[in-house]
């Protein structure tokens, strides 16, 4: 295996709990030139580090082995990831509304003999009647279930669908045979009673917890988007000596590419002709514009404040500032926490388990459990399938890592994985390398020092005059504390800004210069 190796994350369609994930990851381990594997049950991807000459035909093999399909690469974008996720929580909001109000039907004539307009009905037709109302529920809204059983049973391997497939339909054939062969129970001297309510109610509790669970994965993975959407869409080229726009997407290295004030800077490139000053804050936290000069560098998803530029196209795609982050945030979401890890090791024993537990359960009830022994035999190894379900135990250590990472990556933290969230507890010293502060992204005015014969509201007063038509940060933050005071501002004339200086108005025919100590020594102010 060559030192040099390769990460691939491919998305994953199938999992449901964690049993999924080992067996994944067992799969593909046992893939030739495969180093290193992390299965995310939340962000529902494989995290995979190999050898370059392995050919990816073969990971997506691996996984379809196990059971499970792999989208190609190329159709995972965010937005056809958002597309499937909204159609996947529409279809199982569909089916558990179905399931639930049919469930709460069943429930109802479980309960016949009590409710005065059913209790002089005959019990086999009563029987019959819920045969049809669970039935539908049982292979249409459960069928995902059994598909999903089914497909772990041709590899010899069971997940939570094989639970749940298993448990709601001992409840449901039980029924079945009572409501069309009670006379099998009466010869051996059973009662012929139907639990097709139990089966009905127990799929719809499980699709509520799948749709509460895709609802969950959607906000979650929002962050990722919301990193996406700082990405301007489009990029004004300079192309056969003509001013072009085209989709960012088609920007190449060597691009000469135009910027003026107030748009996104597209891609990250050197400034080769122009001056402005760059708000930068979405990369470093810094509040205050960068200026920019020609041979400056310039970072993709920025703001440009003041004055037009053309810079040449340095990294663009999969290699700008801003897909990198987009990457270590997802590669954050999707690493795993070491105790992840033992519950993932744990679950791939644990539906073997539980379905050996459920089979014990069924025996001893049947064998000495008290009349009738086969229908309580019956009810409690369902409860023992269907209560075992493992999907917490897989779900709820990934889904905290994507909330942590998200929420971080929203306020502008980067986290670079689960155990660092796991550890961070132990944090009792942070150093910050900055200047003894932490800032909120926006300047603000702290202070006004007047000299000899000025009032302060009268000094903001002019300031903030001159910088009502400035872009400046620093000049927004001016403006804002002369509002917060109630002080009135007037229109500045002859306005003019100063790269790399400051700003220049007229008030009340006064000049009045506000800018940095170049600016004053350039004016031929004194300065202490």
């Amino acid at each position: 295996m060559s030192a040099k190796t390769e990460r691939a994350t491919i998305p994953i369609e199938g999992m449901h709990c964690a049993s999924c994930v080992l067996r994944v990851e067992e799969s593909l381990r046992a893939v030739p030139g495969v180093c290193e594997v992390a299965v995310n049950l939340a962000t529902e991807q494989a995290t995979v580090r190999y050898d370059p000459a392995t050919p990816a035909e073969k990971l997506y093999r691996a996984i379809e082995r196990a059971g499970y399909r792999a989208r190609p690469q190329a159709l995972d974008t965010p937005d056809a990831r958002a597309e499937a996720r909204a159609r996947e929580e529409r279809s199982l909001w569909r089916k558990f509304l179905f399931a639930g109000v049919t469930g709460a039907l069943l429930l109802l004539l479980s309960q016949f003999q009590h409710i005065p307009l059913l209790s002089g009905l005959p019990m086999g037709t009563v029987n019959v009647a819920s045969f049809l109302l669970a039935t539908p529920v049982q292979f249409w809204a459960g069928w995902q279930f059994y598909a999903g059983a089914w497909g772990r049973a041709r590899h010899f391997s069971a997940d939570m669908n094989t639970l749940i497939a298993v448990g709601t339909s001992a409840a449901y054939f039980y029924s079945v045979f009572a409501t069309f062969a009670p006379g099998l129970f009466e010869s051996a001297d059973l009662t012929a009673d139907v639990y097709y309510d139990t089966a009905a109610v127990i799929i719809a509790l499980i699709l509520m917890g799948r749709y509460l669970e895709a609802k969950a994965k959607g906000r979650t993975s929002a962050a990722i988007k919301r990193l996406i959407g700082l990405q301007a869409r489009t990029a004004r080229v300079l192309r056969d000596g003509r001013e072009t726009d085209i989709p960012v997407e088609d920007v190449i290295v060597g691009d000469i590419v135009i910027v003026r004030p107030g748009e996104k800077i597209p891609v990250d490139g050197v400034v080769m002709e122009g001056r402005s000053a760059v708000d930068e804050s979405m990369i470093t936290g810094e509040s205050i514009p960068v200026e920019k000069n020609a041979g400056d560098e310039v970072i993709g998803a920025t703001i440009n404040k003041t004055g037009s530029f053309r810079f040449r196209a340095e990294r663009v795609g999969k290699d700008s500032v801003l897909a990198q982050i987009v990457r270590l945030v997802e590669e954050a979401q999707g690493s795993k926490a070491p105790i992840q890890r033992l519950a993932d090791v744990v679950a791939g024993y644990f539906v073997p388990a539980v379905i050996a537990v459920a089979a014990a359960t069924f025996v001893i009830w049947a064998i000495w459990g008290p009349a009738p022994a086969l229908t309580f035999a019956v009810l409690n190894a369902v409860a023992v399938l269907i209560i075992a379900c493992p999907c917490a135990l897989g779900l709820a250590t990934p889904t905290a890592i994507m909330v942590g990472t998200g929420k971080g990556a929203e306020n502008g933290i980067l986290i670079r994985g689960g155990e660092a969230l796991e550890t961070a507890y132990k944090v009792d010293s942070v150093i910050l390398d900055k200047t003894g502060t932490i800032t909120s992204g926006t300047p603000a005015l702290t202070d006004v020092v007047a000299g000899d014969g000025w009032r302060e509201d009268d000094l903001l007063r002019l300031a903030a005059s001159v910088e009502r038509s400035s872009e400046h940060a620093l000049g927004e933050a001016v403006v804002a504390a002369a509002q917060s005071r109630g002080i009135e501002t007037v229109e500045a004339r002859e306005f003019a800004a100063l790269p790399g200086l400051g700003v220049q108005a007229e008030v009340d025919g006064r000049t009045v210069l506000l800018g940095n100590l170049k600016l004053m020594r350039e004016s031929g102010f004194l300065t202490g």
